[in-house]
């Protein structure tokens, strides 16, 4: 299979992000020769060379466990090469992550090393927790040259970069192939919402098995359904930027179909649950039909984490969200960012050295293998991608090949209000499954709510 990685994944994010323009140099054809020997690729080992560097730093993310496990050894090979270099490693789910780090802004003991999130990168400046990392660019310590622009600038805000990206990721629906080929239903790519109604009442209606829809994530599914309707900007500084409640019906009323067809999964189970999180996704931990669903909403890059997790007799398939026009909806996405907070202090200069090594060391992206997304360095993504394994190479085919030329521009990141603006949505989710309000009442009240919230917060 003759695939250009990263060369043609850094443009297609250039295209999302800013203008297109011309390859990143150095990204060449990353196909494995026909003799099954591995390509040469020129890496930077001089990130990998001992260092001096005295630290104790401490790195925050979340993820599953396979992101874990993956991390933790690359920071032991960093710290056998930096035996002055210790590392205090923490993983957050995702719920609690970000209100975990504002606490910890607060008080003034944030971590050394963060995650961050597209969509929480703005806010994340504004509240002053993260170092600008121009002045760290320009000197060498880290170094992006292998980086393609548009991915570069991603990280950037007020036209000032605070965070490096981590790789490139995409919206990912995961699902049941064993289940679905015995039932002789076929998931198609870039779903239309009635295509997907139909498989959710085909596979109930055989089945029993249900639906899962995306729950306590509408800071994810509502932006991607609104974009279907050319609503890429959700939030102005002081209101919603929409002009009436009815554009938040077509995403209520999913939850509303699922709900009066009896296909969706409810609020009962997801009260046992940890949302969000791949190992209790009830696509792969359940315990009959009706805790158990067929689908999944989710991230390319956990493509690999969902297959673990899965039983050993369930293959896993992945194909895009549904939506009204899946065009307008897909797009590319910075899997997540690197960067290091205002209360790295002394040890800042060290912390940049990690993210630094993170980004271009081959033995250490030999061990991550793209689990955050497919590498930002067009050099390292090359060097590794013989290494891939199944999941790997199905991720990679799935963001070229089927997103890619099916997908728009991404929107900007959110502003700090719209949290609070998406916890509500969440409530009024939560209200409509258990049949308190419809469609058209939840739409109205995040209308009216959502204003109120941008208003008082302006």
């Amino acid at each position: 299979m003759r695939k250009r990685l990263v060369a043609l994944l850094s443009t297609m994010m250039i295209c999302g992000l800013t203008a297109c323009g011309t390859e990143q140099a150095g990204a060449e054809d990353s196909s494995q020769p026909e003799d099954g020997s591995v390509p040469f690729v020129q890496v930077n080992t001089a990130v990998d060379e001992p260092g001096d560097d005295v630290a104790d730093l401490t790195f925050m993310w979340w993820g599953s466990a396979v992101r874990g496990e993956r991390t933790q050894a690359a920071f032991e090979l960093y710290h056998s090469n930096n035996p002055g270099v210790t590392f205090e490693t923490e993983s957050v789910e995702w719920p609690d992550y970000w209100n975990q780090l504002e606490s910890r802004a607060n008080s003034d003991s944030l971590p050394d090393i963060v995650q961050i999130d597209y969509s929480f990168l703005e806010r994340s400046v504004s509240n002053d927790m993260l170092v600008e990392l121009t002045p760290y660019l320009a000197d060498g310590s880290l170094d992006l040259s292998d980086v393609d622009p548009g991915l570069i600038s991603a990280g950037s805000v007020n036209g000032k970069i605070y965070a490096v990206c981590g790789g490139v990721n995409v919206p990912a629906l995961m699902y049941n192939k064993t289940l679905t080929d015995q039932l002789g239903i076929e998931i198609k790519n870039n779903m239309t919402l009635e295509e997907f109604y139909a498989v959710a009442r085909d596979v109930y209606a055989q089945s029993g098995v249900k639906t899962d829809m995306p729950y306590g994530m509408a800071y994810n599914f509502l932006p991607y359904i609104l974009r279907a309707q050319d609503i890429t900007k959700l939030y102005n500084s002081d209101s919603l930027n929409v002009g009436s409640a009815e554009v938040f019906q077509e995403f209520f009323g999913i939850y509303e179909t699922g709900r009066t067809e009896g296909w969706i999964i409810g609020n009962d189970v997801h009260a046992d649950l940890t949302d969000v999180s791949v190992e209790q996704s009830p696509l792969v931990c359940y315990t009959e039909p009706e805790t158990q669903s067929w689908c999944g909403f989710f991230w390319s890059n956990q493509l690999t984490a969902m297959t673990q997790a899965a039983p050993e007799d369930i293959e896993i398939g992945i194909t895009t969200w549904p939506s009204s026009d899946p065009a307008k909806s897909d797009f590319l996405k910075p899997a997540q960012f690197f960067a290091v907070t205002t209360d790295a202090g002394e040890d800042e200069a060290a912390a940049i050295h990690v993210i630094n090594y993170l980004l271009n060391s081959k033995p250490a992206n030999d061990i991550l293998l793209g689990e955050r997304g497919v590498p930002a360095s067009a050099v390292i993504a090359d060097a590794i991608a013989p290494l891939m394994d199944q999941n790997g190479q199905m991720v990679t085919e799935f963001i070229n090949d089927v997103v890619t030329p099916n997908s728009s521009n991404i929107s900007p990141s959110d502003p700090k209000a719209a949290t609070k603006v998406y916890q509500y949505a969440d409530e009024l989710v939560h209200r409509l499954l258990d049949g308190e309000i419809t469609a058209e009442q939840a739409a109205q009240e995040l209308f009216e709510q959502g204003n109120r919230i941008m208003k008082s917060t302006s």
